[in-house]
Order: C-alpha cells, then structure tokens, then sequence
C-alpha cells in the first residue's frame, strides 16, 4: 500500500491511498466466504459455491463492494499511522479509481489535530487576586450554621419577610387545572424566590387560612412561558427560632467549646477554600497564557459539534432547575447574540486548550497510572453523583477509558506548567501551590523532603514488582 498526504489546512488533511490487488485477497476471501453462505445455488452446499458461479450468479460488482468496504477502516488506520496523523472525526472517504484485479484507490478527507509550536513554558508570569477573609464572611458562614440548628414554631399572626409558610397550589389556565399544577403541603421560606413569579409578593401579609389568586408564567411543561391564574392557600405560618451565638451552642454545633474558637475555626476554613480557589484561578490564568502566547487552529466542525453538545446541556440544566433560556439570559443581562458569541469562544478556548495539554503530555512524556484514572473515575462519580461501580463499569463497557485517560493526562500537564509558573498576588506575594494540600492548607517543603529521605532508605523493589507497577500504566 502507498500512502501520500495532502495539508488542506493547519486542521485538515487529504489521504490518497493507492492499494495492490494482492492486498485485497484476504477481504475478498471473505467476501466470496460471506455472499456463499447467504444464498441457495443448485448442485452446491450452502457455503460452498465456488467464486467463478457466484461472480455468475450475484456478480462481481458485489463481491468488490464487501470486500472494499471490510478492507477500508484498516487500510485508512494503517495510512493514518503511516503519516502519523491523528483524527479528530470521522472521515469522507471517495473511491477515486477501482481497476478489478490491479488497483484500489480512495481519497480520505479528515480534521486532524494540529501541529502546536508551544512557547517557553519555564518562568511565566501571571497575578490572581488576594486570599481575602472579611469579617462578613465569617458572620454569613456562622449564620448559615445557626440556620441548621433552628426551629419553627407556629405564629398566629400575618407571613413577613424569612418566615416559612405551608401552602398549597393550584395553577389554571382558562379555568383548567394545568397539567402537574397541583402540589399541596408544600413549606416555602418567604422571600427565598426560585418556585414562581410573584408568590413571596402574594404571601407577604397573608394568615394561615387566607387564599389569593396571582398571575405568573410557568417555567417547564407544555404551557412554558404561558401566563396561568395561581390560587395559593396558606395553611400554616411559622417563625424560625435561632439559638444564641454563645459557647453552648458552639459545643452543641461543633467540636469546639467556646463561640471565639468556633469562630476562629470559621475562618480558618473559609481561608483555606478561598486559597483552592486562588489555585484554581492561577491554574485558569496560566492556561490562558499559554493559549494567547500559542497560534492554534482549531477545527471549525469541531467547533460546532462542541457547541450544539453545550447547547443541549443548558438547555437540560435549565429545564430541570424550572427556568426558561429567556429567564436565564434576563437574570444574566445578555442578549441571545452575547450569549451565543460568549459560549462559541469558551467552547474555541476549551478545544484549544485539550491540543496544548495534550501536546504538553506528549513532550513532557507523561503516563496515567491505573491508581491515577480510578481515582479520577471515583472523583467524576461522585460529581455526577453514580454509583462508583456502575459509573465505571459504563465507562468501561462504552469504551470511554480513552477519554478518561486523556482528562488525566491534561490535568497532570497542566499541574505541571503551573508547578513551573511565576504566581503572585495581587498584593505581590508568591503563591504557594506546590505544597498546597487538597483540604486547603500548605504543607511544609520538609515534608517532601522527608517523604524522598524514607524512600531513599526503603529497600529496592525486585525486578518483578517492577515490571508489575509498569504493566499498570494506562
């Protein structure tokens, strides 16, 4: 087989692919093999007839289209590898010239991924902001826990403002009752918002036994968007009773034994998940660096499929949390034409982004330990919120392990150049991020200094353990 490469553009190449006849034989063989056994010839065995009378009988014009088409997906592989190129989709494949018993020969037209000449990535320089906890930061986070620790009790008085209602609801559209617009017993914290427009402006003053009616659009079902008619009855009201911030309740609510180390404790912890998020941020700004100190030509039909998939994505997200797009991009402040332009350049920006991790990997010669894609699998599971199990026996029965081992991949090169990135604050000073734990706090360079000192004086492995932990490589 002869093989030639034509660069139709950074992301686009044409494989022509000329093939012997010889190399056909074995597909042909099993053409003739496939068409014998599907039909019935006079005088022969099924399975048996002889090519010569099923060229007669079926023609072989067939024969040739099931040989062809058994013969191509390896012969296209074989030509990828051949001029080492990878693929980012499926191909247009043509057969430009078929000389029965001389010559084969196709055209296959494909995105492939592109050549990436990647900047110094040693030293770059990039700010995130300051790892800021304010005291109102502290006060809302004590709060949110004195909320957990609250009672209702009931009040024979009108709703206000946080108090919490039992209501019962019934939407009608032309004086029907709307399909699933009955819910009853239903508790509702005034001013809270998130079920329908206009209900905290209708509760606010009423009594337990008082009903109104409001006009409000549905936000899911076959009437999304339309206006109904809303009879909301209250059945009961409750006021929510806070318990004391004092040291009794920070040994009922914590560990601790006074409200001061309770406190303390607060905002130790809401430093340590703002410094994850400084991290996250450097992790972002570095990659951005790199993406803008990096030419990189991405694929438009790539592009595109990426989109529709986040399209539908939002579109799911927002059906499931009962909001319209319009509702969405109103909350947002942005116009169909800003929201599209917007989503369109982080789809560009994430696409690019997976061609210099990967290229990154590839030059910096990085693995995936089977320990490293479990774990990642345990991590997505849990997001997803799957069962652990079931989560990667669909990954593994849906061939998705590729991909996983990818997405580990392109963590580990991204860790890596931020590991090699000059990271400061706003304020000027170096962030740590090489000791950085996952809870948040940082670890002490000893630390890995006597982590090297206990392997150094750990005995050496035998050759077998380690053509072991070799064989588990992803």
């Amino acid at each position: 087989m002869k093989s030639t490469v034509e660069t139709l553009s950074p992301t686009r190449a044409k494989l022509t692919v000329e093939v012997p006849f010889e190399e056909l034989k074995p597909s042909l063989d099993s053409a003739y093999k496939k068409i014998a056994s599907q039909i019935n010839v006079p005088g022969f065995r099924r399975g048996k007839v002889p090519a010569p009378i099923i060229d007669r009988q079926v023609g072989r014009g067939a024969v040739l289209d099931e040989a062809i088409n058994d013969a191509l997906p390896g012969l296209y592989i074989q030509a990828l590898q051949e001029n080492e190129l990878e693929p980012l989709a499926q191909p247009e494949i043509d057969i430009t010239k078929l000389e029965d018993n001389d010559t084969l020969e196709f055209t296959a037209e494909v995105d492939v991924k592109p050549e990436i000449t990647l900047p110094e990535l040693d030293g770059l320089a990039v700010s995130v902001d300051d790892v800021a906890v304010t005291d109102q930061d502290v006060e809302d986070q004590v709060a949110a826990l004195r909320e957990r620790f609250g009672t209702l009790t009931d009040v024979e008085r009108a709703a206000g403002e946080d108090d919490f209602v039992v209501i019962d609801l019934t939407a009608r559209k032309d004086g029907e009752v709307v399909e699933g617009g009955e819910a009853a017993g239903v508790s509702y914290q005034v001013g809270k918002g998130g079920m329908l427009d206009g209900l905290d402006e209708a509760l606010r003053g009423m009594s337990a036994g008082d009903s109104t009616t409001f006009t409000s659009k549905l936000a899911g079902g076959d009437l999304e968007g339309e206006d109904v008619e809303v009879e909301v009855s209250v059945t009961a009201v409750k006021e929510q009773q806070l318990p004391e911030l004092d040291d009794e309740f920070a040994q009922m609510a914590s560990e601790f034994d006074s409200i001061g180390e309770l406190t303390d404790d607060v905002r130790v912890r809401l430093g340590n998940g703002k410094r994850l998020e400084q991290a996250a941020a450097a992790r972002d700004a570095v990659l951005e660096k790199i993406l803008d100190l990096t030419e990189i030509p991405v694929p438009e039909s790539l592009v595109a499929e990426e989109l529709v998939a986040r399209r539908r994505g939002i579109e799911q997200q927002l059906a499931m949390a009962g909001m319209t797009m319009e509702a969405y991009l109103d909350a947002e402040e942005q116009t169909v034409d800003e929201f599209e332009a917007e989503l369109e350049k982080r789809v560009h920006d994430a696409v690019a982004a997976q061609f210099v991790l990967d290229q990154i990997a590839v030059d910096e010669e990085l693995g995936v330990e089977q320990q490293e894609l479990t774990e990642h699998m345990l991590r997505r599971a849990q997001q997803s919120g799957q069962n652990p199990q079931e989560y990667v026996q669909h990954m593994v029965e849906h061939n998705h392990l590729p991909e996983l081992v990818s997405e580990v991949r392109r963590g580990k090169a991204l860790a890596l150049v931020v590991e090699k990135a000059v990271v400061t604050d706003e304020s000027g000073n170096h962030v740590e991020l090489k000791n950085l734990r996952p809870d948040g706090t940082i670890g002490e360079p000893a630390d890995e200094a006597d982590e090297a000192d206990e392997a150094a004086e750990a005995p050496e492995s035998s050759d077998a353990t380690e053509v072991e932990e070799s064989g588990d490589k992803a």
